[in-house]
């Protein structure tokens, strides 16, 4: 598997792990600050912060609070197992393998979700190949038809898109094991594992509402209107009906995108918050959600004091300042952990009859500091 269809945390984990088995790295030696780590890998901090807790959660090193992180060695089982490297024995040319087909590894649900499919893997005969699609279906149509003759089987995160993809149909009629994650084909039955785009809504607008916010925004900076994105809005209009509340169209924001490490104040979603529309926005991506609270704050307002902002997942429990956030858990470990267990199911009975299954996780609504009651 070349080195770029790797998740970037998984690359430094494997750096590492190489450098610890061939003993160029020995116990107690200090590793570089995680600082030097996000120059030398052109990273994240969340992803360099993820990379190093799986190291130590694995025994090749420990760390010290305020001091950094050192070697502690070559953990016991792959001494006694034989092994000089994991790496090895991860992508041996002849082990059966699964294939992951993913977006990108660009925030904290998903290292989370590929973190509960490697737990599911982990004592399975089958390695991981991923390839990331960058939300584009034409990625996504050449990595199903490149992967579908090298593995034995697909778990696939379908990107972006008003239509299906022909080539996941094609799976689906020629009896391919492969599981949907997080999103799922409307009419067309497969084995999807997601957590309830509707139930999360329902969530936000009674926490919002029950703090006395009336004017409550939901925003979707998705390029498509997907399936998810639809049913979510529709779990948010179906939670106002049964209060009884009118529902205002323009308080349903999806027409517009975000500019990375940009702020303008004509910027149609500025404008909305710097004109005060709502109380309290439903942000349907942690990105996003990150997004408004830094334009709250330029433009001089408080959180949750002057604007209320609920997430759709952690931005991340690794970033203190982010770690404030009221958000919407999906259990995204949980969701890729069953997703992998249930192909898994799947390759171990192939000549079963195809009985799909659908499994849909309940979400939780973790109430923090970006949510408050309505200022009067």
């Amino acid at each position: 598997m070349s080195q770029e269809r790797e998740p970037l945390y998984i690359q430094i984990q494997n750096h590492f792990k190489q450098l610890i088995a061939s003993r160029q790295l020995v116990e107690d030696e200090r590793i570089p600050t995680e600082k030097e780590l996000i120059d030398q890998f052109q990273v994240s901090r969340i992803t360099v912060a993820n990379a190093l807790a799986d190291l130590a959660n694995e025994g090749w090193i420990y760390r010290i609070p305020g001091r950094g992180s050192y070697v502690k060695g070559i953990p016991e089982k792959y001494i006694q197992s034989g092994r000089s490297s994991a790496i090895q024995e991860a992508y041996a040319a002849n082990s059966p393998k699964i294939g992951l087909i993913f977006p990108s590894i660009e925030d904290f649900f998903a290292i989370q979700m590929v973190r509960g499919i490697r737990k599911a893997l982990k004592d399975s005969k089958y390695s991981l190949i991923v390839m990331f699609t960058y939300n584009s279906k034409e990625l996504e149509k050449e990595a199903i038809r490149e992967l579908r003759s090298r593995v034995d089987g697909l778990l696939i995160f379908p990107v972006d898109a008003e239509v299906y993809n022909e080539e996941i149909i094609a799976l689906k009629m020629e009896n391919y094991p492969f599981v949907l994650l997080d999103r799922h084909l409307p009419g067309v039955e497969t084995n999807v594992v997601l957590s309830d785009p509707l139930q999360g809504s329902i969530l936000a607008v009674d926490h919002l509402w029950e703090q006395g916010h009336r004017n409550i925004a939901i925003c979707s900076n998705t390029p498509m209107p997907t399936v998810t994105v639809e049913e979510r809005i529709q779990g948010y209009n179906e939670a106002l009906k049964q209060k009884g509340a009118l529902i205002n169209p323009a308080l349903i924001l999806t027409d517009f995108s975000i500019q990375d490490e940009s702020f303008l104040e004509d910027y149609a979603l500025s404008r909305f918050i710097k004109n005060k529309m709502a109380t309290a926005y439903i942000a349907l991506n942690c990105t996003l959600g990150v997004h408004i609270w830094s334009v709250v704050r330029k433009l001089g307002l408080r959180v949750p004091e002057d604007v209320s902002i609920i997430t759709f997942d952690n931005p991340s429990p690794m970033l203190e300042e982010f770690s404030v956030f009221t958000f919407i858990n999906q259990n995204e470990e949980k969701m890729g952990f069953e997703a992998a267990k249930t192909l898994l199911d799947v390759l171990a009975n192939p000549n079963r009859t195809p009985k799909y299954s659908k499994i849909v996780l309940q979400p939780e609504l973790v109430a923090n500091r970006t949510t408050g009651p309505v200022s009067s």
